[in-house]
This record gives structure tokens, C-alpha cells and sequence, in this order.
């Protein structure tokens, strides 16, 4: 029960407002065992009341509320025990030791009387007396005792379990101060159980572990632990495998590591797993590099194995060949090992590669920079021999690219943007205002379009011999369904060519089946390595705001965009994406056909038109699919052009036997006709 006891006091002794209750219950305790002492033991009697005497002594010298009140109860307990002192002096009887550490705990009461007030402002919101518990906190480490401190953490950290920067800061107190490891164990075991989403934590907990020589079964145990939970961003979960990394690397450089079952094939699989976990969630460039590096680096100098050193860089080639950084590290790391062929046979396999920016010239220039300080003549004059018209090269493209921006800016300066869209097709000329006697509807009164001598001549013809393609059919199906007149077609044809154009550039790529967490950050990210990206357009719901899944990027050239399109079906944030090459001007094609088109049509078709290019890509075309081109015949000529087909409403069936002339039929009759077929 003493040792019970003294634990409490441990843990909560020093709580100013409430640790005078475990004194209080201890003395109690030894009191009434005094109390079953046989009054003729004086020995063990006598010992029972030195220790309640030394309870008083204790309790005396640490702050407390109501000090005071324990000072007399120590004074009437002792006058019990036959020791005379006068009441009304406030030490008599009590030794000199006492006093001082007395008059001293009171001296820390007062300090500490305004934070304890503070927090027990009921009134005060959560944040406050947070706030409140940190700047206590403050002052109790600068008083330097790490006692009192532990037992103001527990206290704040009891009110708020789910705070983080309470935990982060209760852990770093104990790894700079206390180091006791059964400490330490308890206080990780419940911040990381309290807020399991904070990957700093689950780092600390590993540094602790090591520090204090915990068996790798525990530190394996935890490490497998942290990666069940999910957190904020993936650089957390890259920090945890590389703390694993350190910690491997660290205790396999002790002699007599492999005794422990320590070996390197734990790295190469940590760093295994690390790689499949991160690559398809896109961490930055800059971490997945640093990974690989510290792994070829310690696959050549911890695992003695230059073979898998180079097989780490032709898996990250294969994935981000397109970034100067990685052919860089892959050189940088053969000149340090003293592999100068292997170095020069890496050289020539990517200086005539595109790298975006300046990155072309640079690698030209580092290998020629490499030949000067460790090839021979006849290396640096190879050299020479196939950079130079490489150089010769780029700078020509370099002149043709900003001739070409000059161009452009020039061109929308004066307001005359080029396009390379076809020129729309113009509707036929009115040549009659006659109205036919159909129906018409009542807001609207258009006058019937009647087609030219040329038009006419081939309307005579036999429509059923007429083939089509996908784009003619789209135009008639428009055509039929519109009752507008040749002036308003014009005027909304004028009003669509100066609407403002979604595309300006023909290499754009069109992306579909994007995860509606994804913003243009994660597709930065995600093409960084094909590179030449000027522009991404992520479509968004113009009620909501939120992403449609969609997406169009536009790239500086040819080259980057057929980059781009070869990391079709790759995955982004766990989604496969389906890329393709953008079509605008099929697209501004089927936007100029639709007559009196509402605002955005333009984008809508060309999604359509986009949309359908990547099913096409895919599962091949109708045509290709059928055999060939399709043949609309017999019955359906009601989808040829007006150009080619009858004109609208004429059926065979309904023609006058008398040889009286065929009235056409109106639109509204022209519908009911094919709802009916």
C-alpha cells in the first residue's frame, strides 16, 4: 500500500490544487496503522510515528493550496504526541529545515497563483485555456524543474488528448530532457493513439525507440503500425520510410549487427515498398529523386552491389526519363564510384534527348565539361564531334520557337489571331419570302428557305445512292431540327465567330476520368516529367464549383504533348486517367453548325468531339468497327444534308395520283413523322 502510494504522489503529488488530497489520504493511512500498534512495541510504535512525521516534513515543502491549514494540522499531531508547542507561533516546534523549505514552497505558490487562476476560469473557451496551459508550461521549464513540468503535460494533455502541438511538445521535453525510456515508451504509445494522424509523431516514436536500443521486433512492430493510418500528405508517409532507412543503416554500421538477424535485404525491401507506395500517389520530383539516389548510393556502399546501384536508376529512367536531374544523379553517382566508361556510355545515351528548358544544352555542355577533366583527346574530340550539331540544333529550334511567340503576340496585338479552323459553311440564299400554308408556331414566323438551281439539280437525284459521313449526318440532324431563318443563321453564325476561342494552340491534350479531388497542382505534378506544359484548363461546374473531372493542357510542342499521350491509363491520386490529343478544330466544326447555339456550346462540342476520340482510341470508330464507311440508303435519306436529300416534309406516300403539286411538310409534322418511324 506505501508503494501504491508513493506512485500517486510521483504522478500527481505535485498538482498544486488537487495533490494535497493523496498527502492527506496517505496520512491517514499511516495513522490508522498506528492505531493497531500494541502500545507496548514503543519500538515499532515509535517508528510508525516518524513516518507520519516525515509525511508533515514532505508535504511542507511543496506548493500546495491551503499550505498553511497543513502546517497547523503537523503542529496539533504533534502536540498529541506529547511534544509542547505554543499554538499562537506559527513554527514552534517545527524544525529549522522545515521552515526554510516551508517559506520557500510558499514563495512558489505565489509564482504559480496566477496561472492556476487562470485556468480555473470556467468562462474561458478552449482555445484560451490552451493558450493558458502553454505559457504556464513556459515558465515551468524555465524554472528548470522537469518534475513539475511532466506533471503540468499530464495535466494539459488530459484536457486535450487530441491536441498536436501539445503532444509534439510534451515528446521533445522528454527526448531533451527526462530520457527515461519506460517514460518515454508510454508517452509515444498514447500521442500516437490520441492523434494517430500526425506523421511527426510516428517519426519521433522511431528516433525514441532507437535512443533508447529498443529490439528491432518493436521497432518493426511500430513502423508497420504508423502506416495503417492515413495522413495529411504523402511526404509524411516518405518521411517514415526513410527514419525506417536511417535506423536500418545506422544499426547495420555497429559490429555485430547480423548477430541481431539485422541484414541488407531489410533496406532494399523497405526501399521497395516505399517506391510502390509512393510513385503512383505523385510525390514531388525532388522527393522521389532523393529517394532513389539514397537508395543507389547505399545499394553501391552498404550493399556492395553495383549491378541493383544501376538497376534503382533504369527503373526511375523508365518512369521519369524525361528529367534532367535523374540522368544527372545517374552520372554523378558513377564519376564517385570511379566508373568513368559507364559515366560516358550514360552521356551518350541522353545528350540528344529534349529536356525542358535549358536542360538540352546543359547535359551537351556537362559532357563535354566530363571529357575535359577525365577522358582522353580522342574522347573529348568524339565529344565535340556529336555535340556540336546537337547544339547547332537546338539553337535553331530555340530561334524558330521565339519567332514564333513574336508572331503570335504581334498577331493579338492587332486583334487577328490565326486560326487554322476550316471556313463555316454558308446557309443557301433566300430566294422566295412565299410561306407555305403549313402551320406555323405562334411566336415565331420564319420564312421558308428554298434551295438554289444547284442545290435543286441535286436533290433530283437519287438520295438513296448518297453516301455520308458522321459529320454530314450531324449537320442534317441540326438542319432538320432548325426553324430558324437564313437572316437569323447568319447573324448567330457572325455571333459564334466572334465568340471567344477555348483553344489557341494545337497541342493540347484532352483528359477525362480525373479524380474530383484532383486540382491543377496534382496534374502540374503529374506531367512534370514529360515537361513543355504552358497551360492547364481543369473544368469545373459553373453552379458548384467543384471539378468535373475533366481537364485540357496544353504543352509547347509536339514533343512533349506525344509524352504526355504515352502516360495514358497512369494513375492519379488512385484513378487511371485517359489521355488524348485534343481536336479543336472539329470541335469549332459541329459549334458553327448548331445555328442558334446557346453559350458554351463551342466547349460542349468540343468535349464531345475530345470525349469521343479517347472511347474511339480505345474500342476503334462505328465505321472501323462495321468494316468501312456507312451507306445511309432506302429510308434513311431523312438524315442526308438539304444539299442532296428532298426537301424536308416530301414523302412518296402522301404525293397526290391526280399529278396535283406536293405540299411540304412543316417542321412540327416533320418530327411527328419520325417519332413515328
Amino acid at each position: 500500500m506505501r508503494n501504491l502510494f508513493e506512485r500517486a504522489l510521483t504522478a500527481a503529488g505535485l498538482h498544486i490544487v488537487e495533490g494535497n488530497k493523496i498527502w492527506e489520504a496517505f496520512r491517514e493511512f499511516e495513522q490508522a496503522i498506528l492505531l493497531t500498534i500494541d502500545d507496548n512495541d514503543n519500538e515499532e510504535k515509535a517508528k510508525q510515528v516518524q513516518r507520519i512525521r516525515a509525511l508533515f516534513h514532505r508535504q511542507l515543502s511543496v506548493p500546495l493550496v491551503d499550505l498553511r491549514s497543513t502546517l497547523m494540522d503537523c503542529k496539533l499531531w504533534e502536540g498529541e504526541q506529547g511534544n509542547v508547542n505554543d499554538i499562537d507561533s506559527d513554527f514552534d516546534g517545527i524544525p529549522t529545515n522545515v521552515i526554510t523549505s516551508y517559506q520557500k514552497a510558499i514563495e512558489m505558490y505565489n509564482a504559480r497563483k496566477q496561472y492556476e487562476d487562470q485556468l480555473s476560469d470556467t468562462d474561458a473557451s478552449d482555445a484560451d485555456k490552451l493558450q493558458q496551459f502553454m505559457n504556464y508550461l513556459k515558465f515551468e521549464e524555465s524554472s528548470g524543474d522537469p518534475a513539475r513540468v511532466q506533471i503540468l503535460y499530464e495535466r494539459a494533455v488530459a484536457e486535450f488528448p487530441i491536441s498536436s502541438d501539445l503532444w509534439l511538445a510534451y515528446t521533445t521535453y522528454l527526448d531533451r530532457t527526462l530520457k527515461v525510456p519506460n517514460v518515454l515508451k508510454s508517452v509515444y504509445s498514447r500521442a500516437t493513439r490520441n492523434c494517430t494522424w500526425v506523421g511527426e509523431l510516428w517519426v519521433r516514436y522511431l528516433l525514441s525507440l532507437e535512443r533508447i536500443h529498443a529490439s528491432e521486433e518493436e521497432l518493426s512492430a511500430v513502423f508497420e503500425q504508423s502506416l495503417q493510418n492515413a495522413f495529411p500528405s504523402f511526404k509524411e508517409y516518405l518521411d517514415l520510410f526513410l527514419t525506417r532507412v536511417d535506423g536500418l543503416r545506422r544499426r547495420m554500421s555497429i559490429v555485430g549487427a547480423k548477430e541481431d538477424g539485422l541484414d541488407y535485404a531489410l533496406i532494399r525491401e523497405t526501399f521497395q515498398r516505399a517506391v510502390e507506395y509512393l510513385s503512383p500517389q505523385l510525390v514531388s520530383c525532388d522527393d522521389l529523386l532523393h529517394l532513389h539516389k539514397y537508395w543507389a548510393r547505399l545499394e553501391a556502399n552498404l550493399g556492395k552491389d553495383m549491378v541493383a546501384a544501376r538497376g534503382v536508376w533504369e527503373s526511375l529512367l523508365k518512369k521519369s526519363g524525361s528529367l534532367l536531374e535523374v540522368w544527372q544523379s545517374y552520372i554523378a553517382m558513377e564519376i564517385e564510384m570511379g566508373h568513368i566508361n559507364e559515366a560516358r556510355f550514360i552521356y551518350k545515351r541522353c545528350y540528344s534527348k529534349r529536356f525542358p528548358g535549358t536542360g538540352s544544352e546543359d547535359i551537351c555542355r556537362s559532357w563535354l565539361q566530363f571529357e575535359r577533366e577525365y577522358g582522353t583527346l580522342d574522347d573529348l574530340d568524339l565529344a565535340v564531334k556529336k555535340v556540336t550539331p546537337r547544339l547547332q540544333e537546338l539553337k535553331i529550334f530555340k530561334a524558330q520557337q521565339e519567332s514564333k511567340m513574336d508572331m503570335m503576340l504581334s498577331s493579338k496585338k492587332d486583334g487577328s489571331v490565326s486560326t487554322n479552323t476550316p471556313q463555316k459553311r454558308k446557309m443557301a440564299k433566300t430566294s422566295s419570302d412565299k410561306q407555305p400554308p403549313a402551320k406555323r408556331k405562334k411566336d415565331t414566323a420564319p420564312k421558308c428557305m428554298e434551295a438554289s438551281d444547284v442545290d435543286q439539280n441535286k436533290a433530283t437525284g437519287n438520295a438513296n445512292d448518297t453516301t455520308l459521313d458522321k459529320g454530314e449526318v450531324a449537320t442534317s440532324l441540326r438542319t432538320a431540327d432548325s426553324t430558324a431563318t437564313n437572316e437569323q443563321a447568319v447573324g448567330n453564325s457572325k455571333s459564334m465567330e466572334s465568340k471567344p476561342k477555348f483553344y489557341n494552340d494545337q497541342c493540347t491534350a484532352f483528359i477525362s476520368n480525373i479524380s474530383l479531388e484532383a486540382n491543377e497542382k496534382h496534374l502540374q505534378r503529374f506531367f512534370s516529367d514529360c515537361g513543355g506544359v504552358t497551360a492547364i484548363r481543369l473544368l469545373r461546374d459553373k453552379f458548384t464549383g467543384k471539378s468535373r473531372g475533366l481537364a485540357y493542357v496544353d504543352f509547347s510542342d509536339e514533343g512533349h504533348l506525344a509524352t504526355a499521350i504515352a502516360k495514358n491509363r497512369q494513375k492519379l491520386l488512385g484513378k487511371k486517367l485517359s489521355i488524348a490529343r485534343s481536336d479543336p478544330k472539329q470541335s469549332q466544326k459541329r459549334s458553327t453548325t448548331g445555328g442558334s447555339s446557346s453559350k458554351g456550346r463551342g466547349q460542349e462540342a468540343q468535349f464531345k468531339s475530345d470525349h469521343s476520340r479517347l472511347v474511339e482510341s480505345s474500342e476503334g470508330t462505328v465505321e472501323e468497327r462495321r468494316g468501312s464507311t456507312v451507306k445511309l440508303m432506302g429510308k434513311n435519306t431523312f438524315a442526308a444534308p438539304r444539299a442532296v436529300a428532298r426537301p424536308l416534309g416530301w414523302s412518296k406516300k402522301e404525293a397526290k395520283i391526280d399529278g396535283e403539286t406536293e405540299i411540304p411538310k412543316s417542321n412540327d409534322e416533320f418530327r411527328k413523322m419520325l417519332l413515328k418511324k
